[in-house]
């Protein structure tokens, strides 16, 4: 088998992007998507008319609701292609605002399931803030499941799990990214800061008996995918997916419950101070999380702009 076979023998397999075609070449369970890669992809002739429909449509609704609109057209076609769910994004403009980003997905659902499609197939995803974190926690007792994003540290994971959310996406690649800006190492294999952060977080879950699964996120190499097969999902670019399938390596299962339960680990109580202030000690999760927001808002900035273009025109 190739790798990527080898992978789904241990790991549920989601497409990290936008692309149809990509999603079909691979077959994954579920995939994901975030404000970049819809931007990205409503760039693509393929994909422009789903832009311009949602634009036409609903031009009378404002930015916001036809931005929504126009996330919710892409995770319909994509739920036509996989079996799986689709994680759609809220807006990173209301990373701060709990209530706010609580309206958004319920908006989000209202919108799939009046297009037909049971909220059991979509992943509401939320900045993994405090205030992200509190909305997640009412949206999960509403029936909404939530994937938090933007995780960059264990403190950020355990709150998440604490808050119940169905699934946590922490970001390897962009750990990895600081930490080798931060010291020139290239590193791989175990000793990727992303790949620990990972297992780290995995461990923990399984040895408390955490329900809320790990989706691997945001990798850079196979390298990184290979450390952590066996984590309960990883969502993978076309470009690696691509790479998995062309190689035969063997490849071997890294991550268990029992290996995890086996480990010693001390428990983390968490309020909103101690959050607050776990995460302000870690540079590195300060710094990724405030940096993602922002990209994530600049190109919601640019979505809306491409929305408000048509929509005037």
């Amino acid at each position: 088998m190739n790798q990527l076979d080898q992978l789904k023998q241990y790991t549920t397999v989601v497409a990290d992007t936008g692309d149809f075609q990509a999603m079909q070449a691979y077959a994954p369970q579920d995939a994901t998507t975030n404000p970049s890669l819809i931007l990205k992809a409503v760039q693509k002739d393929d994909y422009r008319h789903l832009l311009e429909k949602a634009a036409h449509d609903h031009r009378t609704e404002g930015s916001a609701a036809i931005v929504d609109r126009l996330l919710v057209a892409f995770g319909a076609e994509i739920l036509k292609i996989i079996p799986g769910r689709v994680s759609t994004e809220t807006d990173a403009r209301l990373s701060f605002d709990t209530a706010a980003t609580i309206a958004k997905g319920r908006a989000l659902i209202a919108l799939y399931e009046a297009a037909g499609i049971a909220r059991e197939r979509i992943l509401i995803k939320i900045a993994s803030t405090w205030e992200g974190v509190r909305a997640a926690e009412v949206l999960q007792r509403e029936g909404i499941a939530c994937n938090m994003t933007l995780l960059f540290s264990l403190p950020q994971a355990v709150a998440c799990a604490d808050a119940g959310a169905q699934l946590i996406s922490p970001f390897v690649g962009r750990i990895y990214d600081w930490y080798k800006k931060a010291t020139g190492i290239e590193y791989t294999g175990a000793d990727d800061p992303g790949v620990q952060s990972v297992k780290r977080i995995y461990a923990y879950y399984r040895k408390f008996g955490h329900a809320t699964e790990v989706m691997g996120a945001s990798f850079r190499n196979t390298s990184q995918i290979i450390e952590l097969a066996g984590c309960d999902l990883l969502t993978i670019s076309p470009e690696l997916l691509a790479r998995l399938a062309a190689s035969d390596a063997p490849m071997t299962r890294k991550l268990s419950a029992e290996a995890a339960q086996a480990q010693h680990i001390e428990p983390i109580t968490l309020d909103e101070k101690a959050f607050r202030f776990m995460l302000n000690d870690d540079a590195m999760a300060t710094e990724k999380l405030a940096e993602g927001i922002r990209l994530f808002c600049a190109d919601s900035i640019k979505l809306d702009a491409l929305v408000g273009a048509l929509t005037t025109a």
